[in-house]
């Protein structure tokens, strides 16, 4: 029986496995390596700043600027990484701080004596103590109501897409007013797209400003602090201290994660961005049906009121809902046990990532209304890391005591078996 599995290889899964194979747990890691990041389009860059990009390792000796060095360049404040680089520099991590990473997929996680059994995709059965659940995003995209049951040749994610070529000489639609989006959009017409829109429901687009240099004197830098956020003190609240956002009364918590960092292009994409032609800004499509022709028919609700549009394909930048319901790699059982936050779908987390079942750790967007808007980015892999392998240590030191003197497992009901 393992201490611990890690369910997921992108910056959270491979940072909290650093840091377990650091303390000699015994574990095992799974996933395919940066999975999500290798399938985003060429030519998209990553829009935080690099020194808010580092995975985690507990000796700090692999992060992004090391791995930038290694290939002889320099990851400089103000000049936005190619995600591809940023994908490739997470391979290197796993290769240098994650022993034997296995890319299978784990097909279900449920509860046992003692533990967990898992399932990988071809079938084996694996026993661990804890598991570290950090599946991403990808579990978790968010499509509008009217588009979810259309045919993929018609809908889909912005997440789906590893090229955008294949949308050359057609007219396509972008939903969505943020990064995704408006990166999405630009590329759409630099790769040949016939005609390209935005529809969104928000009212006007945002746009970040350029980072002001890191040394501005300390006037300027007491004003609005640096952080991996964005300037400002409400930022280094939300960057630097998860830990209090947690203990906020949840009413707060969830009005700020639907609130906090909205939607905003980064300032290098706004004069690419100039480029789409047409956007369409506090609309909402209302229904959405294939014509006999092959097109989509979308009907759009507006200031002015209804109108019709037809497009060949849409593409849905609209985000990702951590909801439990939909990480199902997790059992029924685990599910329906979860506690959530406030009554919502998202599950609620311990001091240490731990969840409501004892032995579950939770990682990345599933702990951000908990946690906060952090979370939400790669910044937030090395506030977690380092506190829930702590927590794992915490557990096995806990069950080994439970069974040494006969009693369920501390912490919680005693899991129950599948």
């Amino acid at each position: 029986m393992y201490d611990l599995v890690v369910v997921g290889a992108g910056p959270y899964g491979l940072s909290v496995a650093a840091h377990a194979a650091a303390h000699g747990l015994r574990m095992r890691t799974f996933g395919r390596s940066m999975e999500s990041w290798h399938a985003m389009p060429s030519g998209m860059f990553l829009k935080s700043e690099p020194w808010a990009s580092h995975l985690s390792d507990p000796e700090g000796a692999y992060g992004l600027d090391a791995y930038a060095a290694v290939r002889g360049l320099r990851a400089a404040h103000g000049v936005p990484l190619p995600v591809d680089f940023f994908a490739s520099y997470g391979d290197w991590f796993a290769r240098q701080a994650v022993p034997a990473l296995d890319e299978r997929l784990i097909g279900t996680v449920a509860p046992a004596a003692d533990g967990f059994e898992l399932l990988t995709e071809d079938g084996e059965a694996l026993r661990a103590r804890t598991v570290a659940l950090a599946v991403g995003v990808l579990p978790f995209m968010e499509v509008p109501g009217p588009l979810r049951e259309l045919p993929r040749r018609f809908v889909t994610h912005s997440s789906h897409h590893g090229e955008l070529g294949r949308f050359a000489g057609r007219d396509v639609t972008v939903v969505g007013a943020g990064q995704a989006a408006l990166e999405s959009a630009a590329l759409l017409v630099e790769q040949g797209a016939a005609t390209v829109r935005i529809l969104a429901r928000a009212d006007r687009l945002h746009w970040n400003t350029p980072p002001p240099a890191l040394d501005r004197g300390p006037w300027p830098a007491v004003r609005a602090p640096h952080t991996g956020l964005g300037c400002g003190w409400r930022n280094k609240l939300y960057a630097d201290a998860p830990g209090v956002f947690r203990r906020l009364p949840a009413a707060t918590r969830a009005r700020i994660f639907d609130s906090a960092l909205g939607p905003a292009g980064a300032w290098w994409l706004r004069e690419r961005f100039a480029a789409v032609g047409e956007v369409r800004l506090g609309q909402r499509i209302t229904s959405a049906t294939v014509t006999p022709d092959e097109r989509l028919r979308l009907d759009v609700a507006g200031p002015e009121g209804s109108t019709v549009l037809e497009t060949d394909h849409v593409v849905a930048a609209t985000g990702f809902t951590p909801d439990v319901d939909r990480a199902t790699v997790l059992s029924p059982v685990l599910r329906a046990s979860l506690r959530t936050v406030g009554g919502g779908g998202a599950p609620e987390v311990g001091g240490l990532f731990e969840s409501s079942w004892p032995g579950l750790f939770l990682a990345g967007l599933l702990t951000a209304p908990s946690y906060g808007p952090s979370m939400r980015f790669v910044l937030g892999a090395e506030y977690t890391a380092g506190r829930l392998v702590r927590g794992v240590r915490q557990r096995l030191r806990a069950g080994a005591r439970g069974r040494a003197v006969g009693r369920p497992r501390a912490g919680g009901k005693a899991p129950v078996a599948a």
